[in-house]
């Protein structure tokens, strides 16, 4: 019998997500885990090593990726991941109240969610991003609404396009605001929110301290990514904003430790 495709895929994303969580596996743990032949796991991960997702090893699998430095630029990663950076961002704009003030951190999938925040009145943004403030400055020179009052906290630019350092991080330090919503590079259980610049970190940290509830946007890809440096754990995080392409056992963790998580629907896209 001839197995089917949808199952294969999922129990190589079972061993996937495993791999990217413990940085390795065995073959005898996935037999155990998973229920299925040796010969069944050793195909599965001939698969994922040719796909480049796994490194073979005697007995098991390695990761491929490890403790990520590298920082693609804004533009690069606008082009990524693009239908979920869209639902996860419809998602938590779904959190911003009329009349509150709201910090912004810097990434393209914050920058999706403040597309969404033309329609809800009386906004304050506080943001360190250069192309959210960009955005957020041309809404009422596009149609003759009323523009969000913006904050921009001055800073170094990254390759990002985010505006960090000490100048940003003193400027933050003076502010208070009810909802600070964040991206990531990276999510994990064992390193929680991560990006590999530290300056950024280092701001993005400072922005957290600021807010009274704080939101992490960050699409089904970026689980079981890390960063080199944390600015987040698990535990910190009010609202979680994912897709539905997420990882069961991604969804079993973050459930636990978030206060809420919420996955929006990418409608097969």
């Amino acid at each position: 019998m001839t197995e089917s495709a949808p199952l294969a895929a999922q129990r190589r994303e079972v061993i996937l997500d495993t791999v990217r969580r413990k940085g390795a596996v065995r073959v005898a743990a996935l037999v155990e885990q998973l229920g299925v032949s040796d010969m069944t796991i050793r195909r599965d991960l001939d698969v994922l090593a040719r796909a480049g997702s796994v490194e073979k090893v005697h007995g098991g699998a390695v990761s491929t990726s490890g403790t990520t430095c590298d920082e693609p630029g804004f533009e690069t990663k606008s082009t990524l991941k693009s239908a979920a950076k869209a639902a996860v961002a419809e998602a938590a704009a779904q959190l911003v109240q009329p009349g509150s003030v709201v910090a912004i951190s810097g990434g393209t999938t914050t920058f999706a969610v403040a597309h969404r925040l033309r329609d809800i009145a009386n906004l304050t943004v506080v943001t360190n991003s250069l192309p959210v403030a960009e955005l957020l400055r041309s809404f009422g020179a596009e149609d003759g609404s009323s523009a969000p009052t913006l904050l921009v906290t001055g800073g170094a630019p990254t390759k990002s396009a985010s505006l960090v350092g000490p100048l940003a991080d003193q400027a933050i330090r003076s502010l208070q605001v009810d909802l600070v919503i964040v991206g990531a590079h990276g999510v994990s259980e064992r390193a929680g929110v991560t990006t590999p610049n530290l300056a950024e970190a280092e701001t993005n940290r400072t922005l957290i301290s600021a807010a009274t509830r704080l939101a992490v946007v960050a699409d089904h890809s970026k689980w079981g990514v890390v960063g080199l440096s944390r600015f987040a754990d698990l535990s910190d995080i009010d609202y979680f904003v994912s897709d539905d392409g997420l990882a069961e056992q991604a969804r079993t963790v973050l459930g636990d430790q978030v206060g809420r998580l919420i996955l929006a629907e990418t409608q097969g896209t």
